[in-house]
């Protein structure tokens, strides 16, 4: 969350909590001049009542009530304050390690010249480009260079060759020329028609499949050698994530069956089992370029937040789940190296909570101490319950009584 929003929100909410406590001494002055002393004795009830109150929660180990956050409903809606009921629930173990985003084999494609000659480049045609399957992207001309065309040699040979093998042949069928003479002459033509490629003699480059342009590799009238790369083309309809693995963690890695990977142009992750994802590899059968670490891979399916050539953090998640008590890593507010989480006691009123925590899978981190189940913990709009708490804010005749 960036600073301006922090202070934008910091300063909405000083707004609203300076209001109410405006509104509650104009209340409370009217309220004393106006009622019996009736009201004394109910006031002093619940005094009475919200210090047994107090004294029930220490016996439980909670914070007084003075350390209760209040935040208005509206206000809760306003700023996307959500909770979550805490349960014990399935957690899946995970390992931290870095990986890259690699375009899929199939996906992708390298256009070479089919000749030897001068580049010319379609119109419109540069990377990002988007072009279907069969488009032409550029033409390479033979002609313009010294020597000439090596593919109108070649035909020229090849025709010269055909006409050779059709005089022979019938001379062969009458038995007027020799068996060698017409095996030579065969031989020729199928020299000749190996040598010329139609689509080399055209020069035009077509992209096998349609994509994303992603590099052009020469310059608009450059000379290039037949089988010269030109352009390179990516669908990216299907991803790769490399996943490198300290060799320490060898043991661990069989276990690995789905990723989580956290996108650092983004604040979102993406458990790739969502998305069509499968394990393709293992260290069983694929060689590391990197010493020390072992590669993991998945294939996935691109939805578009994927940026190819990309490094990311990846979480290898294990397919065995412990039953446990965990939070979103939203929940979480870290001050002076100790973490907390907010409980919402009621519709206006939270709580901070100390908590100790366990292992973090990239989603969701293990609570060891501090929740039990059936709590409602704030796992969205933390910040906002955290500037409430910061304001000191507390409207007078405010207790939370059960």
């Amino acid at each position: 969350m960036s600073r301006l929003y922090i202070f934008l929100l910091s300063a909405a909410l000083c707004l609203y909590f300076s209001g109410c406590g405006s509104n509650n001494k104009d209340e409370l002055s009217h309220h004393h001049n106006h009622q019996t002393s009736s009201h004394d004795h109910e006031h002093d009830h619940e005094h009475e009542h919200e210090h047994e109150h107090k004294a029930e929660k220490n016996d439980e180990g909670k914070t007084d009530s003075h350390d209760e956050i209040t935040l208005s409903p509206e206000m809760a809606e306003r700023f996307g304050v959500a909770t979550e009921t805490v349960v014990v629930s399935p957690f899946y173990d995970a390992l931290k390690v870095s990986g890259e985003i690699l375009p899929s084999p199939t996906d992708a494609a390298v256009l070479v010249a089919p000749t030897a000659g001068i580049v010319h480049f379609s119109r419109g045609i540069e990377p990002g480009s988007k072009i279907t399957a069969g488009t032409a992207i550029a033409h390479v001309s033979a002609s313009e260079v010294t020597g000439g065309d090596r593919d109108k040699a070649a035909r020229a040979a090849l025709d010269a060759a055909k006409r050779e093998l059709d005089r022979i042949t019938p001379l062969y069928d009458e038995r007027l020329v020799t068996a060698s003479e017409y095996n030579a002459a065969l031989r020729d033509y199928e020299t000749a028609k190996a040598a010329y490629s139609p689509s080399a003699s055209a020069g035009t480059i077509k992209s096998p499949i349609s994509g994303i342009i992603t590099s052009i590799d020469v310059r608009q009238g450059q000379y290039v050698e037949a089988g010269a790369q030109i352009a390179s083309v990516s669908s990216s309809v299907r991803l790769t994530l490399r996943a490198d693995v300290p060799q320490r963690y060898f043991s661990r890695v069989p276990s690995f069956a789905d990723a989580l990977v956290s996108l650092p142009y983004s604040d979102e992750t993406v458990a790739l089992g969502e998305i069509g994802g499968r394990r393709t590899a293992t260290a069983d059968n694929v060689t590391s370029s990197t010493p020390g670490y072992i590669p993991v891979y998945f294939s996935f399916d691109n939805n578009g937040q994927f940026l190819p050539g990309a490094g990311v953090d990846v979480y290898l998640r294990s397919a065995d789940a412990d039953e446990l008590i965990s939070v979103p890593l939203s929940a979480l507010s870290e001050q002076q190296g100790q973490f907390y989480v907010f409980v919402r006691l009621d519709d206006e009123c939270y709580r901070k909570t100390l908590v100790t925590t366990g292992r973090n899978n990239g989603e969701r981190i293990e609570i060891k101490s501090g929740l039990k189940p059936g709590e409602n913990v704030v796992v969205a709009g933390t910040t906002t319950v955290r500037i409430a708490e910061a304001s000191g804010t507390v409207p007078e005749g405010h207790s939370h009584n059960h």
